[in-house]
C-alpha cells in the first residue's frame, strides 16, 4: 500500500491523498497510467497531454523511479505558488 498526494489544482479535483495497493517493482509511470485508468477525474488532471511533476519519499524523481513498499508518492503541477 502507499499513499498518493495530490497538491494545487490537482488537490482541487482529486482531494489531498488517497491509498492505493501496489506491487513492489513497479514505476512511477505506472502508477500515473493506473490512476489515470481510474476514471474522468483523475484522467483529466493527470493525463499524459498535461504537465505533471511527481516526488517519492519527498524527492522529486523521473517517472522511471522505482516505488517501493509504503511509499508517499506525490503529484503536482510545474509551478506551484507559496
Amino acid at each position: 500500500m502507499i499513499t498518493v498526494r495530490y497538491f494545487a489544482s490537482l488537490r482541487e479535483k482529486l482531494g489531498p491523498e488517497e491509498r492505493v495497493m501496489w506491487r513492489q517493482g513497479f514505476t512511477l509511470s505506472a502508477l500515473r497510467d493506473a490512476l489515470i485508468a481510474k476514471g474522468a477525474d483523475h484522467a483529466s488532471v493527470l493525463s499524459r497531454e498535461r504537465a505533471v511533476r511527481c516526488a517519492l519519499n519527498q524527492q522529486m524523481s523521473n517517472e522511471d523511479a522505482l516505488i517501493p513498499d509504503d511509499a508517499e508518492v506525490a503529484f503536482f503541477p510545474p509551478v506551484t505558488g507559496g
